[in-house]
């Protein structure tokens, strides 16, 4: 949509919608990086998707349509020779078949960094975080904007911050308001690497738009991840205590080792180098918590969090959190209570679950009794689960067991928030900056028509007068010539007589 002209507002993007007002969407799947061994085959591959967008935007706005294709984690992967001759392809041959606004700098490989800032974007566009008001029931933080350390700080609305927890990795992205302060040099220099600053505005000048987020990613603290190291880790211990103290913990299903992660009676394998262990489970959530605790890696530094990894302080009072992925699915699924997170509400539910039988627990799953979409992997590893993010939660990323600001979603105004949405935005930013500058050009022009407009009334009015007195001063004249002509011709007849 055209921008409404204020510098202070953001481009208003909407989902496209069809006839039928079905949002226009098309995924297809797998991702391009499964075209390593062939990158000549990936412009055909996604050619369907440009053909799909082609149709869908009018034909005489192909030219001035900016198309960006980004790679993330697939991509990321991949050697770099690998990345080029798949990107090169697509800058080679999107151009001879589509007219899309399309160089070389809107085709890349980007960072972890990059995608969490994007996500960041995302829902707090969709949740309007970034229009600014002057209602006093919205809550609002005093922020001072980097690279304006003298001047006064402003007040605008608080932003959200994200908690996504995906198979295999997790990540945190929130704004950090004020200026941070670093214990050491050191960690001054880990922090530019986790801290993004960037203006939203479409004009570079105005910084009312600038922020500070802070962006990690921590590979390996997944949900399912998580397991396979736990699993790992088990496997490794109990074979050294078999052979120290002699026992066969197991190694048969007959004496299998207790796993307190495991629902009560439920009965799991761990396969490794042709060797089977055998485990079945307790049920106990608090000790399963006190297990998986040292897997946090937490350091005693100051302001660290996972992994002993840099983490500015959070306003617990002041802020507002949504979660995402494992957090929703954990709370949701099996236990039912997504939405807003309570944490002695979630510990007692995550307990009773841990320690209730698997027969009865299979039978609840018979009757349909959880999520449409809760599979049998679920219900086996949902008591693990619950406790590794109860634990990265509050021990790694050091959120108090009182915090209530924290909501667990699936979708936020009934739309799947990506970041895709966000990098939309952050890329197309300068684009109002064209509308505005032609809403002056013709808001200038349009004053100077209504000028003129009067101008030349007032004109004609002069001339008109003109006219009339000259017409007027005319024939007072010929008046005065006549009365001459008369007189004289009456003293040249007496003259006569």
């Amino acid at each position: 949509p055209r921008h409404n002209g204020n510098p202070h507002d953001l481009l208003d993007i909407k989902q496209m919608r069809d006839k039928n007002r079905k949002p226009v969407v098309m995924k297809i799947k797998p991702g391009i990086s499964e075209f390593a061994s062939s990158p000549e085959k990936v412009s055909d591959y996604i050619s369907p998707l440009l053909s799909f967008a082609a149709e869908h935007v009018p034909r005489a706005k192909h030219k001035e349509t900016p198309l960006y294709i980004l790679c993330t984690a697939g991509m990321r992967i991949l050697p770099e020779s690998q990345q080029k001759a798949i990107l090169e392809d697509l800058l080679t041959d999107i151009p001879v078949h589509f007219d899309f606004l399309f160089s070389d700098s809107h085709a890349e490989v980007i960072s972890g960094k990059q995608e969490g800032v994007y996500a960041w974007i995302g829902i707090n566009f969709v949740l309007g975080r970034f229009e600014h008001t002057d209602d006093e029931d919205e809550a609002i933080v005093e922020v001072h904007v980097p690279g304006s350390e003298n001047k006064e700080a402003i007040f605008r609305k608080r932003t959200v911050g994200i908690l996504d927890m995906g198979g295999v990795s997790t990540q945190i992205a929130y704004e950090v308001p004020k200026t941070v302060s670093f214990a050491s040099s050191q960690q001054e220099e880990v922090a530019k690497n986790l801290l993004a600053e960037f203006n939203l505005g479409c004009d570079a000048h105005q910084t009312e738009h600038v922020y500070r987020v802070y962006v990690a990613t921590f590979l390996g603290f997944g949900g399912n991840a998580a397991r396979q190291r736990y699993e790992d880790s088990l496997f490794t211990s109990t074979v050294l205590k078999n052979r120290l103290l002699g026992k066969q913990t197991g190694v048969t299903s007959d004496s299998p080792y207790l796993d307190p992660c495991l629902p009560l009676d439920a009965q799991d394998e761990i396969q490794q180098n042709g060797q089977i262990m055998y485990l079945r489970g307790t049920g106990d959530f608090n000790l399963c918590r006190e297990i998986i605790q040292p897997f946090m890696n937490k350091t005693n530094e100051t302001q660290t969090s996972l992994n002993g990894v840099y983490q500015p302080a959070v306003h617990f009072q002041n802020s507002e959190f949504y979660g995402f992925s494992e957090f929703y699915y954990c709370t949701e699924d099996v236990l039912r209570m997504g939405g807003d997170y309570n944490a002695a509400k979630f510990t007692k539910a995550a307990k009773d679950y841990c320690a209730t039988k698997w027969s009865v627990l299979r039978e609840r799953f018979d009757r349909g009794l959880y999520a449409s979409h809760a599979d049998l992997h679920r219900l086996k590893y949902q008591c693990f689960k619950s406790a590794w993010m109860y634990e990265v939660f509050h021990s790694g990323f050091s959120f108090p067991v009182s915090y209530s600001n924290l909501k667990t979603a699936l979708q936020v105004y009934d739309k799947e928030v990506q970041w895709t949405l966000g990098a939309i935005l952050y890329r197309t930013r300068f684009l109002p900056l064209r509308d505005i500058q032609q809403e002056n050009f013709r808001g200038s022009h349009s004053h100077w028509r209504s000028f003129s407009f009067v101008y030349n009334h007032y004109l004609f009015f002069v001339c008109f007068l003109i006219v009339l007195l000259s017409i007027l001063l005319y024939l007072l004249r010929l008046r005065r010539i006549h009365r001459r002509m008369l007189r004289n011709s009456s003293s040249t007849s007496l003259w006569i007589e």
